[in-house]
């Protein structure tokens, strides 16, 4: 008996450590890809160029940080606005494609998903090319706008500025919107295909209109999907850079510009550094403002 007690307290214990063993090379992958480039990135961002010119020395310049506000605030402003438009745009496309493809499709299902997802299987950097040849001034979308004469009802909401869609603001947006769609799209799909179906049918038996179902049933139970698709668009919008160089002008630089800039042109690693640490902390309390607001925690 004594023996036996022994072992099973000798398995208890293995088996107590097993998940710490299993969680070991993901622990280790983000201690070598995460943090330990975190702090040389925080390193560098409280340091100062050396008298002699030659590389930085750890002064710890916490100024870095404000004067990179000061100097970026308004990249940083229309890197967040140019995201936040783009994320709620994602959102409104997104969510009735993935309702149609999860509910509507049927035996389809994998065939509409494959071709909604196919575009997306060229480079980002390409897609952005296709899209500024598509709405250059002699592309084939101004050339259909100005020939259906729509183009002075795009001035008026701001699509255009002066007879062109290239080098505008709503490019830049419309840019971000297709490339990240995807990110807010497999989201949404993913929580709405786990829908019950059964639960619909209650709503129904019980003199539910669609449209109260899905604001009590579907809509409620698809906001797994909706916060996880809105931090995936949101969080790279921010930092994109691609599409406000090559979709839009000189007025609409971002702060991936700004740490583009700094980092390679200007080789002033301490300003693009403090800019990145500033931008993470406001994504940071974004999210987790955001977090709280959408009741994360009763999500599962």
């Amino acid at each position: 008996m004594a023996t036996a007690a022994a072992a099973d307290d000798r398995n208890l214990r293995i088996g107590r450590k097993i998940p710490y063993g299993l969680s070991a090379p993901g622990v280790l992958f983000l201690l070598l890809f995460f943090v330990v480039p975190m702090i040389t990135l925080f390193r560098i961002a409280v340091s100062s160029r050396r008298a002699d010119g030659d590389g930085y020395a750890l002064t710890w310049e916490w100024g870095n940080f404000t004067a990179a506000f000061d100097q970026f605030g308004s990249h940083l402003r229309q890197a967040f606005l140019f995201a936040a438009i783009a994320t709620v745009l994602c959102l409104l496309i997104a969510y009735p494609i993935a309702y149609f493809i999860a509910v509507k499709a049927g035996r389809f299902k994998a065939l509409v998903l494959g071709l909604v997802m196919l575009p997306f299987f060229t480079s980002f950097l390409l897609r952005t090319f296709a899209w500024e040849a598509l709405l250059a001034d002699n592309g084939p979308i101004l050339g259909i706008v100005k020939g259906i004469s729509i183009d002075g009802v795009l001035e008026r909401v701001g699509i255009m500025d002066n007879g062109r869609i290239l080098q505008t603001r709503a490019a830049v947006v419309g840019g971000l919107t297709y490339n990240y769609l995807p990110f807010m799209l497999m989201p949404i799909y993913v929580s709405i295909e786990k829908i019950d179906a059964r639960l619909v049918d209650a709503a129904s038996d019980l003199y539910s209109t669609f449209g109260r179902a899905f604001r009590k049933v579907i809509l409620p139970l698809s906001l797994p999907g909706v916060f996880a698709g809105t931090l995936l668009t949101f969080i790279p919008a921010t930092g994109d850079f691609i599409n406000a160089r090559r979709l839009g002008g000189t007025s609409t630089s971002v702060i991936g510009n700004a740490v583009q800039a700094q980092f390679i042109v200007n080789r002033d690693y301490p300003t693009a550094a403090a800019i990145s640490f500033v931008l993470m902390a406001i994504i940071t309390v974004i999210v987790l403002a955001y977090s709280k607001f959408l009741g994360t925690e009763e999500l599962t």
